[in-house]
């Protein structure tokens, strides 16, 4: 910019792919630092000189949110502060700190500072990374400290650095800051920070539009200026002149850039120019610099966009054509000329470089590889033409063995990591077991299971119990032992006052003793709850007799549990021992279905898994699906089991002579049992194989008794088989009659769980209630205790205010007294005056006079009231001193000999300014005091106002505190009774329900239906009796309704005649009488009221009229009164002057005879006083006996209006 009014354009680089957010020039005009959101900072050559060349870049630890930098003249170093943000999702805040330091000498003259990708060294800067404790949205470098601005606290806040020897251990590791001071900030955030060029006033701006500066010694803010409005977004930058006197702020949304001028007082002259003169010692140090360098900048030609794309463009297309013919073997580094970067340049430059170095190698490499590949598919080519037993996978064909190796290493690492996983996990689930066992299995007394009928669906189940714990065992007889006593000692109370009323009213406690079970609220006594302990329902009204019942109610819910699983387990037994027996007699049956060659499938019952819960703690090997893993120690042990298994087996298989000759003899027994009846034939003749004709005699006689043995057999036979059938049926019907017989038995089990059921659930609503009304008690109690410890906290600070309040009405009591002696003190020196000034003539005393009344015109002081709110025990601060010396300062111009009357001795003059100082000084002393007087009464006034308060607070907190103990006195009183009622019947859906029909007895239906007919008749007589009568006395009632109806009316009649006869009879009413038609009347009532409107109307409007012009002529007369006030003010004032001189000359004149007017004076006022209690004491005594005749009055015209008013 080197006209100022002409800003041209003579260089551009294209940095980032993001907008560029920070641009910087450090104070010494060497560099210019750029940063973005891609946690880049670019470091560019500020010189024209130079032609601004990219020195290099710098990675940051995080995206880029502020930039400030500092540059040291003496050792020519500029440190770089940077604020960045670690997340990626807002970067608006920041809380991490990158400081470097750039040296200047080292960085500028030498190009080995950066690599070949542009980035500059370690070596070349020296940084540090900090933490900070908040979040910030901008900082500043100053002076070994760093300033910051928190947007989610609002504070302004400043850190110190640490010196340079406190090194974190490691370079990645960051330096927590400790917060030294902090500040308020704007009311909208985010704000922004710049530090002056001197180094000593920070300016912030924020979105409420705010400029504030304040000294970065001390934080505290002198300078605040509204620059922008809030309602378009604020500031959103501010910077400084190099002078520190002028800031540019420039506007968020409003498009507006304002100049502020700061105008110092005289107190901040040093400030302004210690400010001047750094910017001077500046700019000289510069100046040479500067003008050689915009020397350069002005011979600099104009940015020219279209040459230096097509440069851009001919290099690109260049490096394009020498990389086209390698572009189908690798991948390079590519970007379109337009969006390339300096940064993008480096490295296509790079990888340029790397391309030419390498490409005889690459081509190499390429050529090598090709023919390995070409080798490859040939030998899997071949491989595809082999048999199947010779050919090999296509994972065979990886030629990296380690890769092979490595993957099979893997592979059994994965494996074993697998199988221990598997292992932990077998063992948590293991664990896990034994804790669930442990915990709803062994620790059951009785354990859960159920029974299931033979024929139906009917299952029961028990009740499953832990077992009690000693310590509720003990609290149980505890309570019984102590109700027993109770139970006694009422016993024997209830027997001595029975021998003293008697035989009979010991019946009638007799009788009371027995309480039903309706009024115990459940029907337990008859299933085994059984507990004569229990407390009446009536009589539970202390908190520890309702716990005590609930701990009986529990013992009575076990005992009944306790019963019915007794019951239960004697239905289980008996279920196995039928099913024992079933089995037993399948085996027979069995057995005979064998003899008798029937294939027909038993019926075996068998227990199901809700009867026998325990299977489900053991797995069964038909429950494993999957293979089990056998370790080689396992497989080893089941080897020699196989094989030890095998060798018996042959052993068993060996020889044995002699179960092979019973075998082959009698069938392998030793005698002939009846059940082989059916297995015998009888021995067929040899000769039956030859014709009949063949046969001999003896033959002949042979084959007869064959006959005559077979039928025999046969006969035999039949008998036997007709016995085994006759058996298997008995056998079938006695299982039958057994399986229905246990359902029965199941079935009334079923309805005796359903009324224990029944009985366990108003026991446990008994609980319930108990419970509730424990927890109300509860509830009560310590509402009662809050309200207690209120009321004595509220009692306490009563006692304080109360003892305060006395102590502030003592002190004020003496105040006052002080105060009147310093008021009557005042009026002494007034009085004395001419008495101290008596050598003085007289026509000079009462121009002194006049002088010592006189006094300057000074501020008035203003009390505390005035100035600020009243605080507790602050007394008048340094206004009255103040005062009281600028009184005295006003004296002196007073006290000037120039205001001395003519003829008067100077030394009577000075005597005269010391009276009148004194007089001064005592006025000042009434006044201060006046006002001190003032402000502890009202202090006095808040102090009792707060004791009335307190004592209003205690009045509510008793009474809440009654209404508490009376809601719990009522509350123990009305208990909760729980009554068992007998219910109706109820209609039930037609269900799979057992009929019991043993008790029944079967008639005829006949005589059912003629019993009945003889029920209707009787009953259709009954109800024709019952109707007549009802009749008859409805007739009864009605007349009686009737006399009662008639006697009414003849009171009503009887009180309008008396009504009508004590009638008053108006004008109203005889015109109503008179008029015929009602509407004629109403019309005329109507038109009455119209011309009475329409009269008022009019009346209303004159009179309003009226009333104007009588305020117009009030007005006139006020503002004529006015003028005449003033004229008469103006009167009076100079009246006053006269009157004054008057009553001088009459005091000068009269001085001798004032003693002896004054006595007269006062005695005329002693009496005057004394007539005065003397009409006083008259008029009082007149007041009260008229008070009593009101009185009396009052009393005869009882009730008075007021009362009625006030009901």
């Amino acid at each position: 910019m080197t006209t100022k009014q002409k800003p041209r354009l003579v260089h551009r680089v294209h940095l980032y792919h993001v907008p560029v957010d920070h641009l910087v020039f450090d104070q010494g005009g060497n560099f210019l630092i750029t940063g973005a959101s891609d946690s880049r900072m670019f470091v560019l050559d500020a010189r024209p000189s130079k032609g601004f060349e990219i020195i290099g870049w710098i990675e940051a630890p995080g995206a880029i949110v502020n930039l400030s930098t500092q540059y040291h003249t003496e050792s020519k170093q500029v440190k770089v502060l940077v604020l960045c943000s670690k997340t990626e999702r807002e970067i608006n805040e920041g809380n991490v700190l990158l400081l470097l330091t750039l040296f200047v000498q080292q960085i500028t003259d030498s190009s080995g500072c950066v690599d070949v990708y542009g980035c500059l060294f370690k070596d070349a800067l020296h940084s540090c990374l900090y933490e900070i404790p908040h979040a910030l949205c901008s900082c500043v470098l100053a002076i070994n400290k760093i300033f910051g601005y928190c947007q989610q606290r609002k504070v302004l806040q400043s850190f110190r650095i640490p010196e340079s020897g406190v090194k974190p251990s490691n370079a990645q590791e960051a330096v927590h800051l400790i917060l030294e001071k902090e500040a308020g900030g704007h009311l909208q955030s985010p704000a922004f920070l710049q530090l002056s060029p001197h180094q000593s006033w920070l300016a912030t701006v924020g979105r409420d539009g705010l400029l504030r500066i304040c000294e970065i010694s001390t934080m505290d803010r002198y300078v605040q200026l509204q620059c922008h409005s809030c309602w378009q977004g604020g500031v959103g930058s501010v910077c400084f002149t190099p002078d520190s006197q002028t800031l540019i702020t420039s506007g968020l949304r409003d498009g507006s850039l304002v100049c502020s001028r700061l105008r110092l007082k005289l107190s901040g002259a040093g400030k302004t120019n210690a400010a001047t003169q750094y910017a001077q010692s500046v700019a000289d140090s510069f100046e040479s610099v500067v003008s050689s360098e915009n020397t350069i900048l002005s011979k600099m030609t104009d940015w020219d966009p279209q040459t230096q794309s097509l440069t851009r463009c001919s290099s690109f297309l260049t490096r394009e054509g020498k990389m086209s013919h390698e572009a189908e073997q690798e991948e390079n580094y590519f970007v379109s000329p337009a969006s390339s970067t300096w940064l993008d340049g480096k490295l296509d430059a790079v990888l340029q470089e790397e391309t030419q170095q390498y490409a005889e190698t690459k081509k190499n490499l390429r050529k090598n590889i090709k023919v390995l590949r070409d080798t490859i598919k040939a030998m899997m080519q071949e491989n595809e033409s082999l048999p199947d037993m010779e050919k090999l996978g296509h994972q065979e064909f990886n030629l990296d063995v380690e890769e092979q190796q490595r993957m099979q290493l893997e592979g059994k690492q994965e494996v074993t990591r697998v199988r221990k996983e598997i292992e932990m996990e077998n063992l948590a689930k293991c664990y896990q077991r034994e804790i669930l066992k442990k915990e709803c299995w062994d620790s059951m007394q009785v354990k859960g299971k159920a029974i299931k009928a033979f024929h139906s669906e009917n299952e029961v189940k028990n009740y499953p119990m832990k077992e009690r714990t000693e310590k509720e065992l003990e609290e149980l007889q505890r309570i019984e032992t102590m109700r027993q006593i109770e139970q006694e000692n009422s016993q024997l109370q209830e027997m001595i006052l029975n021998t003293i009323s008697g035989d009979k009213e010991e019946e009638e406690a007799e009788d009371s003793k027995t309480e039903s079970p309706a009024l115990t609220g459940s029907l337990s006594a008859l299933y085994g709850g059984v507990n004569p302990h229990l407390y009446s329902q009536f009589n539970l009204h202390i908190r520890e007799q309702k716990i005590n019942q609930i701990t009986l109610l529990k013992d009575v819910i076990y005992k009944v549990k306790s019963t019915f699983n007794k019951e239960f387990e004697a239905v289980y037994k008996q279920k196995e021992q039928e099913i024992y027996r079933f089995r037993e007699k399948n085996k027979r049956i069995s057995e005979i279905m064998s003899e008798l060659d029937l294939s027909e499938t038993l019926w075996e019952p068998s227990l199901t898994d809700n009867e026998c819960p325990e299977r489900a703690l053991t797995v069964t090997d038909s429950e494993i699906k999957v293979e089990k893993y056998l370790t080689p120690e396992q497989k080893e042990k089941e080897e020699q089991l196989r094989e030890e298994d095998k060798q018996q087996r042959l052993a068993a298989k060996s020889d044995n002579m002699r179960d092979q000759a019973l075998s082959v003899m009698m069938g392998g027994v030793l005698e002939l049992k009846k059940e082989d009846v059916l297995r015998m034939e009888v021995p067929r003749p040899e000769f039956m194989s030859k014709p009949e004709v063949q046969w001999t005699e003896e033959e002949r006689k042979s084959f007869k008794e064959f006959e005559k043995k077979a039928k025999e057999l046969s006969e035999e036979k039949e008998k036997y088989r007709k016995t085994l059938e006759t058996e298997m049926k008995k056998l079938l019907t006695s299982i039958k009659e057994a399986t229905q017989m246990f359902d029965e038995k199941l079935t009334k089990l079923f309805e005796r769980k359903v009324k224990s059921e029944m009985v366990i659930y108003q026991e446990e609503l008994k609980i319930t209630n108990l419970v509730h009304s424990i927890q109300t008690e509860e509830e009560l109690l310590s509402r009662e205790k809050q309200m207690s410890l209120k009321l004595e906290k509220a009692r306490i600070v009563k006692n304080e205010i109360g003892e305060e309040l006395k102590k502030h009405k003592e002190t004020v009591d003496e105040f006052r007294e002080e105060y009147d002696n310093t008021v009557t003190e005042d009026k002494l020196l007034d009085k004395g005056f001419r008495k101290e000034f008596f050598d003085v003539p007289g026509h000079i005393i009462d121009q002194l006079y006049k002088l010592y009344k006189r006094r300057p015109r000074v501020q008035r002081i203003k009390t505390q009231t005035e100035n600020n709110q009243f605080k507790e025990g602050a007394l008048l601060g340094t206004a009255p001193s103040d005062g009281l010396s600028l009184m005295m300062k006003a004296m002196e111009e007073l006290d000037a000999p120039e205001n001395m009357p003519e003829g008067l001795d100077p030394f009577v003059w000075e005597r005269f300014c010391l009276a009148r100082r004194a007089k001064v000084e005592s006025e000042q002393k009434v006044k201060l005091k006046a006002l001190t007087l003032a402000e502890m009464q009202a202090f006095l006034q808040r102090r009792t106002d707060e004791d009335e308060k307190a004592q209003l607070e205690i009045k509510n907190l008793i009474d809440e505190l009654n209404s508490i103990c009376e809601e719990k006195m009522r509350f123990r009183l009305d208990s909760m009774v729980q009554i068992v009622l007998q219910q109706g019947q109820v209609e039930v859906e037609a269900g799979d329900f057992i009929a019991n029909f043993t008790n029944a007895l079967l008639i005829h239906r006949k005589v059912t239906e003629d019993l009945n007919s003889t029920i209707r008749a009787l009953g259709d007589q009954k109800n024709a009796s019952m109707v007549e009568c009802k009749d008859f006395r409805k007739g009864i009632i009605q007349q009686e309704w009737d006399h009662r109806r008639m006697r009414m009316q003849l009171e009503d009649l009887s009180n309008k005649a008396r009504d009508i006869q004590t009638l008053r009879i108006t004008q109203e009413i005889q015109d109503y009488l008179n008029e015929t038609s009602n509407d004629n009347r109403v019309s005329k009532q109507l038109t009455t009221l119209e011309t009475t409107l329409a009269l008022q109307k009019t009346t209303h409007q004159k009179k309003v009229e009226a009333c104007k012009k009588q305020i117009k002529h009030l007005d006139r007369q006020g503002v004529q009164m006015q003028e005449k006030s003033a004229a008469l003010d103006l009167k009076v004032a100079d009246m006053e002057i006269t009157v004054a001189e008057r009553r001088n000359i009459y005091e000068a004149v009269a001085m001798g005879d004032n003693q002896e007017t004054e006595a007269e004076k006062n005695y005329q006022d002693i009496i005057l006083r004394k007539k005065l209690l003397n009409i006083a004491g008259a008029q009082s005594e007149e007041i009260l006996t008229l008070q009593a005749e009101v009185e009396k009055l009052r009393m005869k015209n009882f009730p008075s209006l007021s009362q009625l008013n006030y009901n």
